[in-house]
């Protein structure tokens, strides 16, 4: 009955785990541009531009984008591994004890 339930949460933590679809649904174009976009070619300019601003210091500046906070995923993999050898050394109790 142990391993039923523990079979069970498994399978129901793994269904809110989203799937990476390696496909797309859109079509594959089958030429590439030969020359840039204007975009790029737009973005390349100010780069090139603003490159020698930002060794001074006075040009743009990079956004800020934080560190990724793992926390939550040290506490909770720290809990089910706990919760995990419980059950294991309550199984190994319980055979020892001839239940």
């Amino acid at each position: 009955m142990l391993t039923a339930t523990a079979a069970a949460s498994l399978l129901g933590a793994l269904w809110f785990v989203p799937s990476a679809n390696a496909t797309s649904d859109s079509p594959v174009r089958d030429a590439v541009a030969a020359s840039p976009s204007p975009q790029v070619a737009e973005q390349a300019r100010i780069a090139a531009t603003t490159a020698g601003d930002s060794v001074t210091g006075t040009g743009a500046r990079l956004a800020d984008t934080g560190s990724f906070d793992s926390t939550p995923y040290v506490l909770g993999g720290t809990l089910f591994l706990t919760l995990g050898a419980g059950f294991v050394a309550y199984s190994v109790r319980r055979e020892r004890l001839g239940f």
